[in-house]
């Protein structure tokens, strides 16, 4: 199956998703939700130490009742919650959420973040999931459908566009930008021109999210020439590569910091 995805700024728009989705054929078991339950202003107050201390069980009851209210407007299975540092209370509902708290126990810290991680990678391109997750620190929803053909992938698409799905190059424009000044400010060290290289040095950084791209940088080179062409041996798409590998390791071993 192939996945379609979109992110929504509210409970409402993902109800209507939902419920288009479900007019349309689409098994609910197919739906997947991931939504915050706290704004980004609240989610950055949260100390992370002290959710860490607690534990899961303590974020999950006081969430619960937002994913009681969840579960009633979307009619989905499974609305399971996880505290993700550097996120807050998540609430997940569909197959997706089964799999974050499937292993028949709250996860914390860490391993919460990796899980989530290792959940939605399957299925999703590597170098959109940070998108994803930008998206819920800035409060949206995330909509996740599993499809079975290339006429299901257009009538989910078009439902999720009609429901008010946000654009997923806004939402990957978003997450460039708070990571643009970061960025540049270490690509100008050398002297060099960002504005004028920022496309190559951006492709190469989102390349090293993708398929393929783990393990060193010298070890990707041909399948990154393979699949880049002649742009992969520019200076400012290495240069963008070697920093989205640490970007990416850096996720894998704090997530807190993604």
């Amino acid at each position: 199956m192939k996945t379609v995805v979109g992110t929504f700024p509210s409970q409402t728009a993902v109800e209507a998703a939902v419920n288009g989705l479900r007019q349309s054929g689409i098994d609910r078991s197919r739906i997947n939700v991931l939504t915050p339950r706290s704004g980004p202003a609240e989610i950055r107050a949260v100390p992370e130490e002290d959710a860490e201390a607690e534990g899961v069980g303590t974020a999950m009851g006081a969430v619960v009742g937002g994913a009681a209210g969840m579960s009633a407007g979307l009619a989905l299975p499974t609305v399971l919650t996880l505290f993700i540092p550097g996120l807050g209370p998540v609430v997940a509902a569909g197959a997706v959420g089964a799999a974050l708290l499937g292993l028949g126990g709250a996860l914390g810290g860490a391993a919460a973040g990796h899980k989530i991680e290792e959940t939605l990678t399957e299925g999703l391109p590597k170098d959109e999931l940070p998108v994803y997750l930008d998206a819920l620190r800035r409060g949206r929803s995330v909509v996740v459908v599993l499809t079975k053909d290339d006429d299901e992938i257009i009538r989910t698409r078009e439902i999720l566009e009609q429901a008010g799905a946000e654009s997923l190059d806004a939402a990957r424009d978003m997450w460039w930008i708070g990571l643009r000044d970061a960025e540049e400010e270490e690509y100008a060290k050398d002297g060099k021109d960002f504005a004028a290289d920022e496309a190559l040095y951006r492709r190469g950084f989102e390349a090293a999210l993708g398929e393929g791209a783990e393990g060193s940088t010298s070890a990707s080179d041909a399948a990154l020439r393979a699949r880049y062409g002649e742009a992969a041996g520019e200076t400012a798409f290495r240069r963008g590569f070697e920093r989205g590998c640490l970007y990416r390791d850096s996720r894998i071993h704090h997530p807190e910091m993604s």
